[in-house]
């Protein structure tokens, strides 16, 4: 088992990684001193699998959680199904120190994530991510959020979990496609914080792909660990933080044009990132060596580096409505390295326009 804490203050929060983690769980929740009801939100691909499990570690622990399963994929990130889990959490008689416990993906983490920031002005909240995407990226850092029809993660907050669960068990559910797309947010880490973990990824894909445990074990903890140093740094997002949006900009673009169903969420970044990359190297930020070391790597994680059914001038417009946009200026996240990024808002429309076009197939 490895544990890796968020370290910020009175909301500091440890996320356990392990494989068979029923007693930190029961242990955690035991001693958090909740009230004897919760809710847990699960999805339809999830909930089968390990949701009763999940109920009876909290009913061991003296909470009993209801399990609210709601559909799975990216529409169900939306204000209609967050207000479908307020009426829920009021019926069941839900108060200000009930947990509600996010048990699947990116999609159930945000808007389970949304309802406790919301319900009764916040209540406690557990992450039980269940897909390699989640266990490294969403389920870490307090941003929780739903979809608005204009663009992606537009209405949320910030709001920290009291911890975080990854059982590793879980992701021998997972079909690959599922592990690939978290390989993307895995890379992103590489490249914007930590040259030395960029080539071990490049050293150790067949061990990654296999899903060897020492490898698996060591690449979420290690992108747990990254994260966690940023989020503890910068919280909120003024500075620091947005780093974490590399590749994150043209890939939100590359969503919305494909109805958020062609692509996964990671598949879509690793897009994003060749993108960033093309654009660093045209700011004449990034080596071109860099930027093919960057493509290999994607390429050896069997992640697409351009993007199908999409239209240049479709996808500039949707570049204005992310949330790194502000006065009309796209805030963009550019390697100067493997291991080094920077924030630039000076990217001429031209260039921006021609890695666009690149990417589109």
């Amino acid at each position: 088992m490895r544990k890796v804490m968020v370290e910020l203050g009175t909301r500091s929060y440890p996320i356990i990684i392990g494989s068979g983690i029923d007693d930190e769980i029961i242990s955690f929740v035991r001693t958090s001193g909740y009230s004897a009801h919760g809710m847990i939100v699960t999805d339809m691909n999830v909930g089968p699998l390990c949701a009763d499990d999940i109920a009876a570690l909290f009913a061991a622990a003296g909470v009993h959680a209801e399990i609210v399963t709601i559909p799975a994929g990216e529409p169900s990130k939306s204000l209609a199904q967050a207000n479908d889990l307020f009426t829920r959490a009021i019926e069941l008689g839900l108060d200000r120190n009930s947990p509600i416990i996010a048990l699947g993906g990116g999609v159930v983490g945000d808007l389970t994530g949304f309802v406790a920031a919301s319900y009764m002005r916040g209540v406690p909240f557990l992450q039980i991510p269940t897909s390699l995407l989640a266990q490294v990226d969403s389920s870490v850092g307090g941003k929780v959020a739903v979809n608005h029809a204009l663009g992606k993660n537009l209405i949320g907050a910030f709001y920290q979990p009291d911890a975080v669960f990854m059982d590793l068990k879980l992701l021998r559910t997972l079909p690959k496609r599922e592990i690939l797309s978290g390989l993307g947010e895995i890379i992103k880490y590489g490249i914007i914080y930590d040259a030395d973990f960029f080539a071990w990824l490049e050293g150790h894909c067949v061990d990654i792909l296999a899903l060897e445990p020492a490898a698996v074990t060591h690449i979420i903890a290690r992108s747990c660990a990254i994260k966690a140093d940023v989020v503890r740094q910068d919280e909120r997002e003024s500075g620091l933080r947005r780093i974490l949006n590399f590749g994150h900009t043209i890939a939100h673009a590359v969503e919305k044009e494909t109805g958020y169903v062609r692509y996964r969420h990671g598949e879509a970044v690793a897009i994003g990132m060749a993108g960033a990359a093309a654009i660093s190297v045209q700011m004449g930020l990034l080596s071109d060596d860099d930027r093919m070391r960057i493509n290999d790597l994607i390429r050896a994680m069997e992640l697409p580096l351009s993007a199908e059914g999409v239209k240049v001038d479709a996808m500039h417009a949707d570049l204005f409505h992310d949330k790194k946009t502000v006065g009309g200026r796209i805030h963009w996240v550019l390697a100067e390295g493997i291991g080094r990024v920077s924030v630039h808002s000076d990217v001429p429309e031209e260039i921006v326009r021609k890695i666009l076009l690149g990417l589109s197939s």
